[in-house]
């Protein structure tokens, strides 16, 4: 009786799709690349060279995230080149409010079954936003998992890392009892949340529903990219007087703005001060969230805050203007 021979595809895992994913990313992938990348994917490592010429005592600051449930809107789509995007920026803003610029970034895609077109989108979204931001993609890996992940489904992980001079470095440490805390809009829920806000969405709606409320489909509402404000802080984060910056994603506003406040100070924000996006007023309506669950979940509106000294804030508000990016005082440090 002969034996049933088993080979590597028949447990699910297609070598020769992931050798044409990788081939079919080659191109958008180089487009990202700059004169410190020594390589092209598909090595066993990534090679960046950075000039260290500006700097005096440079210091390397890295982040790793990912996109979580906000996937399963674009499974529900069968959208999937914002999610890239989304994880490139949300990356980019929590090293860039440290104060550091970013250099690469390095991608992990893991699916049941390695769809090539969904592959390419995906990986076509992170080289969007890298060359948005002037960062190198310079590796990844993409994974086969069949008894991981259920047909259609995969998750997105994204480690970057940049530099900053070390006296540059913004800690917060000179953030003082005054300050003012000035808040730069988001695009909407951005990454966090969507585990409260699928459940109470899709209770109501279907994902392809347009909501007048919302001007836009339910779908098109959730997928909307999380910005990237990379320019912004370049741009203000070497005025006297700007001494913190605050990246609002899980934990909210007051979760995030924390981290970088001093032992003894506290933070007075003004809820009533700007207008929340609409996606946020239809959550709170529809599922009877609870304001305290609110604040502690969703960015409500704010991406990005910036603590300064009172006589700093007209500087900061004339280069945001020049911008175009509104700014909104929306409290104070005591």
């Amino acid at each position: 009786m002969s034996k049933k021979k088993f080979t590597y595809k028949d447990a699910g895992v297609d070598i020769e799709a992931g050798e044409e994913m990788v081939d079919s990313i080659k191109d958008v992938v180089k487009e990202t690349h700059n004169d410190a990348v020594l390589s092209n994917i598909g090595g066993f490592g990534g090679f960046f060279r950075p000039n260290l010429n500006s700097y005096e005592d440079p210091v390397f600051v890295s982040s790793v995230d990912g996109v979580g449930t906000k996937l399963i809107v674009a499974f529900k789509t069968g959208r999937y080149d914002t999610v890239g995007q989304d994880l490139v920026n949300h990356c980019v803003n929590d090293i860039a409010v440290c104060g550091a610029d970013p250099l690469f970034f390095l991608d992990y895609f893991s699916t049941g079954k390695l769809e090539q077109d969904v592959g390419y989108k995906v990986v076509s979204g992170f080289a969007k936003a890298c060359k948005e931001n002037g960062v190198a993609l310079i590796g990844g890996e993409t994974a086969e998992m069949p008894d991981i992940y259920s047909e259609g489904e995969f998750d997105l992980a994204g480690t970057i890392v940049g530099m900053v001079d070390r006296e540059k470095v913004i800690e917060g440490k000179k953030i003082k009892k005054g300050n003012m805390l000035l808040g730069f809009p988001s695009t909407g829920i951005h990454t966090n949340g969507y585990s409260l806000a699928r459940k109470v969405l899709f209770s109501e709606y279907e994902i392809t529903d347009h909501v007048d409320e919302l001007g836009t489909t339910v779908g098109d509402a959730m997928l909307a990219i999380h910005k990237s404000y990379l320019s912004i802080i370049r741009a203000t984060r070497d005025i006297d007087g700007v001494n913190g910056f605050s990246h609002i994603t899980g934990g909210g506003i007051m979760g995030n703005t924390k981290r970088v406040v001093p032992d003894g100070l506290s933070i007075k924000v003004d809820w009533d001060y700007w207008e929340r996006p609409a996606i946020f007023e239809l959550i709170q309506e529809l599922g009877n969230v609870p304001e305290d669950d609110m604040r502690a979940t969703f960015n409500l509106g704010i991406g990005l805050i910036a603590i300064v000294d009172p006589n700093t804030v007209g500087a900061v508000k004339e280069i945001a203007a020049e911008m175009d990016e509104e700014v909104i005082e929306m409290g104070k440090i005591r």
